[in-house]
């Protein structure tokens, strides 16, 4: 109202002249608006007051009970929580329970925590959903469902369960080594341990456990043979490819023993081969350069090759020689006598040739009745001027000593009747009716071994009652065993009393064989007659243990001495040239120039050059036959040999490997012979490296009982034998009954 009379007061003010008329009038309206606002002002007034008026008659009318019907009860609007039901009743709307998930009165609902309650697997997240919950999924490791679901009892009834999975159950054992131990932990796994019966580590891998033949645990190393000895002590010997102390064994690619590198242990054969691809089992070196001789062109380091030195292993630089021999005066045992064999009987470094006593027994040549056996009592029984202890007939006068078929026994005395078949014949044989090629004779009572009773002849007898002889090879009466495992005291590590101990004697039932040596051997033509070749050139190396044939010479064989009944034999064959390509081998069960085992290889197939008497054809690879020969030694013989098949009164072929493969230029190759003539079991094996390429398999054969042993050549030079072994063994093989078995199944 202020502002109105203000605003009229202005317009007042503001009149002048004509326009005053105008402001009356306004004047005059606004008066008039004035008396109206007036009247509504009054009439809202008596409005107010009519309702309150009306309020409290209202009132006063409910207090008395005199109002009309209450209002029907209704859910509408809902007044629950949302979800929740409504239900109409007398007393009014009612809500129901809240949703699962949640807690409240129905009007008001809220979210619960169903997590509180641990439904998830211990370590898996839970997560609360509203309303809900659900759980992670379970952890590495475990398996099992994602639960989820709403409301405490849900979750409180179906907790998630996480399994544990067995990752050793699995195909590949968790990821650990083949038969190693895998042991489950909850969620994961561990390795461990290789199982029982193997060796290694995770690392390595585990391997079978190799047990020695005591049942004991094997500590050789993995490519070495475990060897029980008769004491029940074990030796560890690197296989065929390896060379080592048999702990620690690494490869060795000539097969001569000695590795290709130093290895860490501290025997000899733990050392680096001085000659990596040729076998040089005695690592002979001369000039003491590193290398050895086998492969050294200047062996002595003279600065003359050894091609063109006449002392080829002892430096001589002006190469003076007197004799004009092959031996330079600095390397020849007979410096004005001419002697290519350079041989020398009793060692003394004088040659036979100009020695005034060859065999150094203090008796001179010209009186001695063996020039090359000591016998300082020159005993002579038959007075044929020949002493006997180098006499082929010691009791049959046979001055000229000839001895066709190089049997060691005189032509007058030789009657080549041999009951047992094992080389001895029955007058000069122990047991002319027992196979025994050694002739062993403990107590020199004149009985052999084999048909002795008592061996030591210490009134004990052997097997029989009161024996068994707890020593039969030593006198011990009282049979003493101080620790009770039934060998007696004095035979407990040298049961054959030859000073030599068991683990290192190659027949520790045999005094009279310690260890392999061909130092002393019979040179045994096979075709003496004719020019058309030379006689093979022996050389034997390494304290009789290596053999080098030098020459490209007619079929011949060295044969050393000792005589064996079984016997494992083994020995490195090597062709240290690139040229010819001919016979190289063995022989096993000699016992005459007419009878003997031979193993023999061919490079090439070839016919051989002299078709007289008859046509031979030599096929390559390796041959095992039975020689057999009616006429010995001569062009018969010979072609027989040469020949890949049956010869009729000569040779009969017992095997040929298949294959027809030949030996191979500068390559070693490993044999190994089993030979036990009294059941007549033989079986050989090559080896090229550790790989073994052939094998006879088992041969039954008696053609002879038993022999000597020795090497072969037929026109083939630079051949070596090298690492030379042999063992008395009467043990039969287990492949032995596993054969007599088939064959008794194929009778049936």
């Amino acid at each position: 109202m202020l502002r109105f009379v203000m605003l009229t007061c202005a317009l007042c003010m503001g009149g002048r002249g004509a326009a005053g008329q105008r402001d009356g009038e306004i004047i005059s309206q606004i008066k008039l608006t004035n008396l109206a606002l007036a009247e509504i002002k009054e009439f809202l007034k008596q409005q107010i007051k009519e309702i309150v008026f009306l309020k409290n008659t209202v009132m006063e009318c409910e207090a008395c009970g005199m109002g009309g019907l209450p209002p029907r009860p209704s859910c509408v609007p809902n007044p629950c929580h949302p979800g929740v039901a409504c239900t109409v009743t007398p007393q009014g709307a009612q809500c129901g329970a809240c949703p699962d998930g949640t807690e409240g009165n129905g009007t008001h609902c809220a979210d619960v925590d169903e997590c509180s309650v641990g439904p998830c697997h211990m370590g898996v997240r839970c997560i609360n959903t509203s309303p809900g919950f659900r759980c992670g999924s379970c952890p590495a490791g475990f398996t099992g469902p994602q639960v989820q679901g709403v409301g405490l009892a849900y979750a409180t009834a179906h907790k998630q369960v996480c399994k544990d999975i067995n990752e050793c159950e699995g195909p590949n054992s968790g990821g650990c080594v083949e038969n190693s131990v895998c042991m489950n932990t909850p969620g994961s796994y561990r390795c461990g341990a290789c199982k029982t019966g193997y060796v290694g580590d995770q690392k390595q891998g585990c391997k079978p456990e190799r047990a020695c033949g005591n049942g004991q645990p094997n500590p050789c190393h993995a490519s070495a043979d475990c060897i029980v000895h008769r004491e029940g002590t074990i030796e560890c010997q690197c296989g065929v490819g390896w060379a080592g102390n048999g702990y620690v064994c690494g490869p060795d690619v000539d097969i001569d023993g000695f590795p290709d590198d130093k290895l860490d242990c501290a025997e000899r054969n733990c050392n680096k081969d001085n000659c990596y691809s040729v076998p040089n089992s005695g690592q002979e070196d001369a000039d003491s350069d590193g290398i050895g001789d086998a492969c050294d062109e200047d062996a002595d380091g003279d600065g003359i090759l050894n091609t063109q030195d006449n002392c080829v292993l002892v430096p001589n630089v002006d190469q003076r020689n007197i004799d004009e021999d092959d031996f330079g005066d600095a390397c020849d045992n007979c410096r004005a006598v001419k002697n290519n064999d350079q041989k020398d009987t009793d060692v003394d470094k004088f040659g036979d040739e100009c020695d005034e006593d060859i065999d150094g027994d203090g008796i001179l040549n010209h009186l001695d009745n063996c020039k090359r056996v000591p016998n300082a009592d020159q005993k002579d029984r038959d007075g044929d001027k020949v002493g006997d202890v180098c006499d082929s007939c010691p009791y049959v006068p046979n001055p000229d000593q000839t001895d066709v078929d190089n049997d060691l026994i005189g032509d007058p005395c030789d009657t080549n009747k041999d009951s047992d078949g094992d080389g001895h014949q029955d007058s000069r044989d122990n047991c002319p009716a027992v196979i025994n090629s050694s002739q062993l004779d403990t107590d020199k009572d004149g009985k052999g071994d084999e048909c002795d009773d008592d061996d030591d002849d210490d009134g004990v007898p052997d097997l029989l009652p009161p024996g068994p002889d707890n020593c039969r090879l030593i006198p011990n009466p009282l049979q003493e065993d101080w620790d009770g495992d039934g060998v007696g005291n004095v035979c407990e590590r040298d049961f054959d009393n030859d000073t030599i101990v068991d683990t290192i004697d190659v027949c520790p039932e045999n005094a009279e064989v310690t260890l392999t040596d061909f130092r002393a051997y019979q040179t045994v033509v096979l075709d003496p007659e004719g020019d058309a070749q030379i006689d093979p050139n022996w050389v034997v190396l390494n304290q009789g243990r290596e053999i080098v044939q030098t020459m490209n010479s007619d079929p011949g064989l060295a044969v050393g001495y000792t005589a064996f009944s079984g016997v494992d034999f083994e020995g490195t064959f090597h062709v240290n040239t690139v040229t010819d390509d001919d016979y190289a081998g063995f022989i096993f069960g000699y016992q005459d120039s007419s009878s003997f085992y031979v193993v023999m290889w061919k490079q090439v197939e070839q016919i051989y050059w002299q078709a007289n008497p008859f046509r031979a054809v030599a096929e390559p690879g390796i041959q095992l036959k039975a020689v057999k020969s009616d006429t010995g030694p001569g062009e018969n013989l010979r072609n027989a040999l040469w020949h890949t098949g049956d010869t009729s009164d000569q040779v009969k072929l017992l095997w040929k490997d298949a294959r027809n493969v030949g030996w191979k230029d500068k390559t070693s190759y490993r044999w190994f012979l089993q030979h036990r003539p009294a059941d007549g079991y033989i079986r050989v094996r090559f080896y090229e490296g550790p790989k073994m390429v052939a094998d006879t398999g088992v041969i039954i054969d008696a053609t002879m009982r038993g022999g000597r042993l020795g090497v072969f050549c037929f026109s083939q030079e630079n051949i070596i034998w090298a690492n030379l072994r042999y063992r008395c063994n009467d043990t039969l093989p287990e492949d032995f009954d596993t054969y007599r078995a088939q064959q008794v199944e194929l009778v049936a």
